[in-house]
């Protein structure tokens, strides 16, 4: 049998080699072989590097280390990782293989070629296991010395923390994962961009494309808003195009690396892509597809009129997102626009009205209709569960029915004014839950919509964020236990906001009705497991739960309802921190079931009290957890600031030992500036950003910062990346988002910080120049 050689050639590279030459290297052989344009290119096998191991004698020490590592125990993680790379980078490479490198090399252009050396692990990019992004790529390479040192930088990247977690969690072996790494020419690409041939979740014939100015890296690593194109291969044409702002871009450095540069003020508003430039690439991305039989992730870019294809590896993702809805626009749907609205969650869905009054008419609701109502509430939840779409006549972004819709992931337009008027019982309708529209008749995007078993909806994972790491923490909003797989799938840092309303509301019986029949133990019992299931998404990462903040209006259609008193305002009323201090019996049943999790050791679990006003509040709550048997100096308290009140006293709070702080920016901006954004009447005065509601977010973060308390944001406002940007600069350490919200509020803050580090170097070193 013939010995695999140390280097390879793409033109000598087939699918079949991925064992030596990775799913990258593979892939590169494969679009060189149907005529794609790519780049000149070797490949470092993967038998080069196994052959690094053995002679330099590192196996057994590398695999020693790895071999009894808990990859879920982050420190041990981090120092085994360093201990492995290490111990790579600091063996010197043999000869042998390096006199092999060097001379391809050489050949690439008398040893001049500025090259990109790219890893490609032999488990990454297989059909049903993306590992793109897990190990390295070095750009802007020139010379044989620093070639040779990017290529063992790539071996050692096999060992990096997030490569040995993902390759665990994927149920590979580190024995039997090598790598290999490609050497390629460098594109110093004016435009590139990555593009999948098909929808990335529905695997509809639309081609969706990102660009912008400069080398890839700035799209595929978020350092940029790119620009969007969207090309439906059944209409041949662009569908739909995003030009985005785009400040910045990554270019070559000298003669090494790669720095980003702000883009010209009169190019950042200006289109990356021409419509012929779409059409051409979208038909490199069919062949791919066709070629290989998937739908196919790949790069690009492009110098003049010469466009280069990077990289093609299968999209993972088909299949995987939530089965309520196509998450595609609306095409192929029945008839005129007849409502419009909010789009408060995404996707697209289709099926019969059913126009719900009130809670006497949930018992008409079936699988697969669309639920029609004035507005939702937590009464509806049940029925919400079996929809595939949600219909309002008011409310906006922030409003229950866009929440637990976007939790259950059911696609919802909001705020439309006539929906239960202008809506019949029976009507077959379409809704676009991202752009707010309702279409006469049912869709016919690739299968008619259907409602799919609540759990299976709301626990469906939802497409791996890209390995972003930030240093503002991002967490995210969670209302229902049943969420807590898909939130958890995010990759958020824990829960900023867990809501206990839902799940005391969906017992059907206030806590009232508990106490009076003597059931405090079935309160407490259901209360336990529905947080337990969210921790349980979640270990090690923080879970803030909130205690009970509903309105008595919400607890009237229940059992026990006629004991609720009647309130004009339920908003400025007997709720929150208020209510449970004035009702110790409530409030002792939810402590009861925070206490049972604290002591099996759920040591991550933190109390947060809505509505405070006062620092006593907060003071006699602790005094009250105390009395009932816990240790309140080893857990975590913290407060909502909801009310203009809280954020001006945000120092006495400090004082009085709050363990965190997090802004409700849907009641701090209706408090403060007198608005209520439920009434359509008044929500287009609705404004997060009002100078008032700034500064007292800006004020408190300072105080905060001060005394060290984590201050976080977990209203609506969290899930909007201009509103995430305005905090991170102010100082804001955490964040909270909607489950849809977080890949893009990740990306938002890794920018954001990218940006605050640039400019300050920036500063820096002009000062240094003037002096």
């Amino acid at each position: 049998m013939t010995e695999m050689p140390n280097v390879l050639w793409l033109e000598e590279i087939s699918k079949d080699d991925i064992p030596s030459v990775g799913g990258k290297g593979a892939s590169l052989g494969e679009m060189t072989s149907v005529g794609l344009p790519v780049p000149k290119a070797f490949v470092v096998t993967a038998q080069a590097f196994r052959k690094f191991l053995v002679e330099t004698g590192l196996e057994d020490s590398i695999f020693t280390l790895l071999s009894d590592l808990d990859v879920d125990n982050n420190d041990a993680l981090e120092e085994v990782s360093k201990s492995v790379r290490d111990i790579v980078l600091g063996a010197k490479m043999p000869e042998g293989i390096k006199e092999e490198v060097l001379a391809a090399y050489g050949s690439m252009g008398d040893g001049k070629m500025v090259v990109a050396v790219r890893s490609s692990a032999t488990a990454e990019d297989l059909p049903d296991a993306s590992f793109a992004g897990q190990q390295e790529t070095y750009l802007n390479i020139k010379g044989d010395a620093d070639v040779i040192e990017a290529v063992q930088m790539c071996w050692a990247s096999l060992y990096g923390a997030r490569a040995v977690y993902y390759r665990a969690k994927q149920g590979f072996d580190d024995r039997t994962v090598n790598i290999a790494v490609v050497v390629q020419q460098l594109i110093r690409s004016e435009k590139s961009g990555v593009m999948f041939s098909s929808h990335p979740v529905s695997g509809e014939p639309l081609t969706i494309i990102e660009g912008s100015w400069g080398l890839g890296e700035a799209v595929v690593s978020g350092s940029v808003s790119p620009d969007k194109y969207v090309f439906d291969r059944r209409l041949k044409r662009v569908v739909d195009r995003l030009i985005s702002n785009k400040e910045y871009m990554i270019v070559p450095i000298g003669e090494k690396g790669t720095e980003l540069v702000e883009i010209p003020k009169d190019r950042q508003d200006e289109p990356v892509l021409s419509d012929a430039e779409v059409t051409r690439l979208t038909e490199y991305a069919r062949i791919s597809e066709e070629h290989y039989g998937v739908p196919q992730d790949l790069e690009w870019g492009i110098v003049g009129d010469t466009i280069y294809i990077l990289q093609s590896r299968p999209i993972t993702t088909i299949g995987v997102n939530n089965t309520h809805a196509a998450p595609s626009a609306p095409v192929g749907a029945q008839g005129a626009v007849i409502l419009e609205g909010n789009g408060a969650s995404p996707g697209v869905a289709g099926g019969p009205v059913i126009i719900v009054h009130d809670v006497k008419d949930l018992g008409k609701v079936k699988d697969g209709d669309v639920l029609v109502a004035r507005m939702t509430n937590p009464d509806m939840v049940p029925a919400m569960r079996k929809v595939s779409g949600i219909i309002t006549d008011e409310g906006g972004m922030t409003c229950h029915a866009a929440i637990v819709s976007r939790e259950l992931g059911t696609p919802a337009v909001v705020g439309t004014k006539t929906a239960t008027k202008t809506l019949k019982n029976g009507q077959m309708v379409t809704i676009d839950g991202e752009k707010g529209l309702v279409f006469e008749g049912a869709a016919t995007v690739s299968a008619p919509a259907q409602a799919a078993p609540a759990t299976q909806a709301a626990g469906a994972a939802v497409a791996a964020p890209a390995p972003v790491i930030t240093a503002t923490s991002v967490k995210v909003n969670v209302s229902l236990p049943e969420a807590a797989v898909r939130a958890a799938a995010t990759g958020a840092d824990g829960v900023g906001l867990l809501r206990i309303e839902h799940l005391i509301l969906g017992m059907n019986k206030t806590p009232g009705w508990f106490i009076k029949n003597g059931k405090e133990e079935e309160f407490i019992s259901e209360l336990y497991t529905g947080i337990k299931t969210v921790l349980d998404a979640f270990p090690g990462k923080p879970v803030w739960v909130r205690t009970l903040d509903a309105p008595t209006d919400e607890f009237r259609n229940m059992l026990g309802g006629e004991d609720e008193p009647d309130e004009h305002n339920p908003m400025l009323g007997w709720r929150g921190i208020r209510r449970d201090l004035q009702s110790e019996a409530q409030f002792k049943m939810q402590v009861d079931a925070f206490k049972r999790l604290w002591d099996e050791g759920y040591d991550n679990l933190g109390l947060m009290f809505p509505l405070v006003s006062h620092p006593d509040q907060f003071i006699r709550a602790k005094e009250l957890i105390a009395s009932w048997g816990v240790n309140v100096d080893e857990v975590d308290l913290g407060i909502m600031i909801e009310i203009p009140a809280c954020a001006i006293l945000i120092e006495d709070f400090c004082k009085a030992g709050v363990s965190f702080a997090s802004f409700g920016t849907n009641d701090l901006i209706q408090y403060t500036i007198a608005i209520d954004r439920n009434n359509e009447l008044v929500s287009p005065m609705y404004w997060p950003k009002h100078p008032a509601v700034l500064k007292l977010i800006h004020d408190a973060i300072a105080v905060c910062r001060k005394y060290h308390v984590e201050c976080s944001i977990c209203g609506q406002a969290g899930s909007d990346p201009k509103m995430v940007e305005w905090l991170i600069e102010n100082g804001i350490t955490s964040v909270s988002a909607n489950i849809d919200a977080v890949p893009k509020i990740r990306g938002t803050a890794a920018k954001t910080e990218k940006r605050l580090i640039l400019d300050a170097v920036r500063a820096k070193n002009a000062g240094e120049w003037n002096i």
